[in-house]
């Protein structure tokens, strides 16, 4: 998988997050933030809903990665977590179905 790093144009005052599935470091304006309602994982494409987010590649390959992690969990810090499996991400699926693969 190529590697996703911050480009030497962008400047220090782009905000920079790590992909859950892959981990690698790149503008967050190049990431799907993330939310958990619950245990439904949900694509918060305008940045704006409460909670603690997290951020993937609009990529099949790394949410695959992250499911294959369990990084959910640790993503959210939830304590209950449900396992790896116990996390719906139906909505994050359909979001990512229509994605072209690098």
């Amino acid at each position: 998988m190529p590697r996703r790093d911050k480009v030497a144009g962008d400047g220090p005052d782009r905000p920079v997050r790590t992909c859950v599935g892959c981990r690698s470091r790149t503008v967050q304006s190049d990431l799907v933030r993330l939310v958990a309602v619950g245990m439904v994982i949900t694509p918060d494409t305008r940045g704006r809903r409460p909670g603690r987010g997290a951020y993937l590649h609009h990529d099949r390959r790394c949410l695959e990665l992250a499911e294959r992690r369990r990084a959910w969990p640790r993503a959210f810090r939830s304590r209950n977590g449900g396992g790896g499996t116990g996390w719906d991400v139906s909505l994050v699926t359909s979001l990512l179905g229509d994605a072209p693969r690098d």
